[in-house]
């Protein structure tokens, strides 16, 4: 399907309202259009389920609806990531004599190969050299770095909704609480007698490398009006990206960070400390035929109330667009369009944002998460992306294997829950 906001007629013209795609407001009131135009075929569906017979025209009309309202979605998601990724990237707020001097040498190392025997030098003057190895490339400089991560930002969603910490080590350990300190009410002489301690664990992150190998000619480096940091940055967005984004939701550990849903998983009403806690949807490959908008409020309340306060919905598209068609006891819709620019979709008054690398709706899948990402799930990158230039391979063109380090596992097994599709 064509993005609706690319498409004059849109929809068989369903859709009145035309938007920019760079638009936030225009795209705000194009979603909040596009819901009123879907609550309507939707009342014109559920009449025809009343009357018992399949109106095959409104149904395609309702599905249409919803596609437009999930491009726009994405289309306004892009843009508050973009924003959230530059504030996060920010500007090289260090720049020294020194880094100016290694930035320098290394664009021409990049550029020609030349000067690679100065940079370890540089490097150690520019205070880069915690990461820095001879046999392992070197490291980009601070701006081209900045530039990468304000990629990574723009494209990896986990990363929009984790805890993200800097560490210039090979593995990161915490200590976790889990079981509070004993406790008692006392009067003002009476005795008080040891409580127990609390149960500590510790949890070890340790960081994997993912790499990216691009390659250009040696007349488009020669050429000075490449942007090196963007080039390079664009290159490996991708795979870097992709990466990432498969590990964090699904990644078994080896080799990689693990994803929360690789965790062991329990029926909520069983929980313990090491799983994540479920509910069902009540149906055994989808959500339950009757009254389906339960399990969904259902795993709403799985979550404590001290995590809810923060907590966002993350599920993928497909699965999205059948959420939302769903009602409360009251014919409310559980998913509700953005009020303004800077303010998320949300499913129950809480935001929600979509992930492909979920799993689709089936037996046994987790389709869709619920809980403060923040606290529960946290990503690490080791500082530091080396490049390592290769113009001998491939006569003609210059490779750069560029390298970065990252690690992520859940940090907090009480802050997230997820629903599982069986009756």
């Amino acid at each position: 399907m064509q993005h609706a906001l690319l498409n004059p007629a849109r929809a068989r013209g369903i859709l009145s309202v035309r938007a920019d795609a760079n638009d936030p407001v225009a795209l705000v009131a194009s979603i909040q259009s596009a819901f009123e135009a879907f609550k309507a075929a939707d009342t014109e569906r559920q009449k025809g389920v009343d009357k018992r017979f399949d109106d095959v025209v409104t149904n395609d009309k309702l599905n249409k609806v919803n596609e437009s309202i999930s491009a726009f979605q994405t289309a306004i998601d892009d843009l508050n990531k973009k924003a959230a990724a530059f504030a996060l990237g920010g500007g090289s707020n260090s720049e020294t004599p020194e880094r100016r001097a290694y930035s320098q040498a290394f664009g021409e190392y990049f550029r020609g190969g030349a000067g690679a025997a100065a940079l370890g030098d540089l490097a150690v003057k520019a205070m880069l050299t915690t990461q820095s190895k001879p046999d392992g490339g070197y490291l980009v400089s601070p701006e081209v770095e900045t530039t990468i991560d304000r990629v990574l930002g723009t494209t990896s969603v986990m990363r929009q909704l984790a805890a993200v910490r800097p560490i210039s080590t090979n593995e990161y350990k915490k200590f976790i609480n889990k079981g509070g300190a004993g406790y008692g009410w006392v009067g003002e002489e009476q005795a008080r007698p040891n409580t127990g301690t609390p149960n500590l664990g510790e949890l070890i992150f340790p960081v994997m490398e993912m790499y990216a190998n691009p390659y250009t000619t040696q007349n488009l480096l020669d050429d000075g009006i490449i942007d090196i940091g963007a080039w390079l940055a664009d290159e490996v967005n991708i795979t870097f990206a992709e990466q990432e984004g498969v590990a964090y939701v699904t990644g078994d550990g080896n080799k990689k960070p693990r994803g929360f849903l690789s965790y062991p998983t329990v029926d909520n009403s069983a929980y313990a400390w090491g799983s994540l806690g479920f509910v069902k949807t009540g149906g055994a490959a989808a959500f339950a035929a009757a009254s389906p908008a339960d399990a969904l409020i259902d795993l709403y309340y799985a979550l404590k109330a001290g995590y809810r306060n923060n907590a966002k919905w993350l599920t993928s598209d497909a699965v999205m667009q059948t959420i939302r068609k769903f009602k409360d006891g009251q014919g409310n819709y559980l998913w509700a369009p953005p009020t303004g620019v800077d303010m998320p979709a949300t499913i129950l008054g809480k935001p929600v944002h979509t992930d492909d690398n979920m799993p689709a709706l089936g037996a046994n899948a987790f389709p869709v998460a619920f809980g403060d990402f923040n606290r529960g799930y946290l990503i690490l990158d080791r500082q530091g992306v080396r490049v390592l230039r290769d113009d001998l391979t491939m006569k003609g063109f210059v490779q750069f294997y560029t390298t970065k380090r990252v690690g992520g596992g859940v940090q907090n097994f009480e802050a997230i829950k997820l629903l599982k599709c069986a009756a």
